[in-house]
């Protein structure tokens, strides 16, 4: 198990930029797939981005892509998500999460930090 603990986040204005981090505890925080995933008032839970356990593979949602970026620093047992071009739709509860599979489905990691508000004003 690994436990995860999230800063950052806060509002911004359009076109701002902020960066998330989530920063682990426990055991074997290098083998552990993380993504960040985001829920927006009224809206389901979705996928943002994910990161395999060696930081080899990278994944993005498609409304995210060339502007979030998505890292993953082993020695200081911290993950991150810099987001770029903020928009207002991009408002949310940022989440991370750590897991055993490289995966968009939010069932499949099964450690969770405890959410970071991101507000994009217009």
């Amino acid at each position: 198990q690994v436990q995860l603990a999230q800063s950052g986040g806060g509002l911004v204005q359009a076109g701002g930029s902020l960066r998330l981090s989530c920063a682990a505890s426990g055991d074997s925080f290098s083998t552990y797939h993380m993504a960040w995933f985001r829920r927006a008032p009224g809206k389901e839970r979705e996928f943002v981005a994910r990161i395999s356990s060696t930081g080899t593979y990278t994944g993005y949602a498609e409304s995210v892509q060339g502007r979030f970026t998505i890292s993953k620093d082993v020695g200081k047992n911290t993950a991150y998500l810099q987001m770029d071009s903020l928009k207002p739709e991009d408002t949310a509860v940022y989440y991370c999460a750590a897991g055993g599979t490289y995966a968009t489905d939010a069932g499949l990691y099964y450690n969770w930090g405890q959410g970071t508000q991101v507000t994009v004003s217009s």
